[in-house]
């Protein structure tokens, strides 16, 4: 049965193989010059009046491009191994009818199935273990640099690191597996697969992942990190902002000093005009922010902290890995009561 399965299999896995090749090679041959790139900056600008900022900001935007294709290649991974593995694995041979010739070598079901999905799963989570890790070690220069912009936790990022690919290929795999079993025809169940595991990666960062924890609620005071610039007027431009850098914001607000919520911050003309330093661009930009302290503003900000990555990568991994097994469960009671 294992020669038999991986006859079948061989040609998807070859495929698959060779891509994973060619993007590991991308990777291994752009990487070490992107960490040298951002090595070397960091110690051009480290003691310098602004300290980072600047640097961090720039090496973003010159390789953001590449930063999110990448990502985005390896958000795409999980779902087509459902699509192209899990979906057609019994899907194919029961519409072809290879099935009935199989099960007539005096092979029983349960061991039949067995065999090929632990051959091919196996398959699935080694293929994404290998991405998750080319890409978790070419991205980390950039991951720095990006985590005020892309923080660790929201979705794009904490998607295509760590451990959690390799959740998301065996979910993906034994959907795609109960789904073609269910169906019985190839190409619907894949285009059932591709739907419902798109859904439900839609819903877990939006419902699910803010829920692994108690959030954390802060109010803080304004800082130049959180002034994006003042417009005619006085009026404030802000973006939400709390101490730690890298944390995952899920809702903010700005406060007047009765509490009520505003809309935008007026400073008065009066306080505009001695915060006016053309000069001295950053001595101007913190008198706005004292002045908005000093008149009461403040901001609400709900989140989740840096510090609880990992927790949220475990946690979301053995969630999609309990409903691998619980549909590999099912498809085995399937296989042995209604195949």
């Amino acid at each position: 049965m294992i020669w038999l399965t991986w006859r079948q299999f061989r040609g998807p896995a070859l495929m698959m193989a060779g891509v994973l090749t060619v993007f590991a090679a991308a990777l291994a041959f752009t990487g070490p010059g992107l960490a040298d790139d951002y090595a070397q900056g960091i110690a051009a600008c480290t003691g310098q009046e602004g300290g980072c900022t600047r640097f961090l900001d720039r090496f973003l935007d010159s390789h953001q491009s590449a930063f999110l294709g990448v990502s985005g290649l390896l958000l795409l991974l999980p779902g087509l191994i459902g699509l192209f593995w899990g979906a057609p694995l019994v899907a194919r041979e029961m519409e072809t009818g290879t099935l009935r010739m199989a099960l007539t070598q005096s092979v029983r079901r349960t061991r039949w199935f067995a065999v090929k999905i632990a051959l091919v799963g196996l398959a699935t989570m080694v293929a994404a273990g290998i991405g998750t890790l080319a890409v978790t070690w070419w991205a980390s220069p950039l991951d720095k640099s990006a985590v005020s912009s892309y923080p660790r936790l929201e979705a794009i990022v904490f998607a295509t690191r760590g451990i959690v690919p390799v959740g998301y290929a065996a979910f993906a795999f034994a959907l795609g597996v109960t789904v073609g079993m269910l169906v019985r025809r190839a190409l619907p169940a894949m285009a059932i697969t591709l739907a419902a595991f798109a859904l439900v990666q839609i819903a877990m960062p939006m419902f699910v992942r803010p829920n692994l924890a108690e959030p954390v609620k802060a109010t803080a005071t304004f800082s130049t990190a959180n002034i994006d610039g003042v417009g005619e007027g006085g009026l404030l431009h802000v973006q939400a902002g709390v101490a730690d850098a890298g944390a995952w914001i899920l809702s903010s607000r700005t406060v007047d000093k009765d509490g009520r919520t505003v809309a935008v911050i007026d400073l008065p003309d009066a306080d505009m005009a001695k915060c006016d330093a053309p000069r001295q661009p950053a001595k101007a930009m913190q008198c706005v922010a004292d002045t908005a302290n000093r008149l009461g503003y403040r901001q609400e900000a709900t989140y989740h902290p840096s510090s609880r990555y990992w927790r949220f990568q475990w946690t979301e991994t053995g969630i999609y890995l309990a409903l691998a097994l619980g549909l590999t469960g099912f498809s085995f009671w399937w296989t042995k009561r209604r195949l």
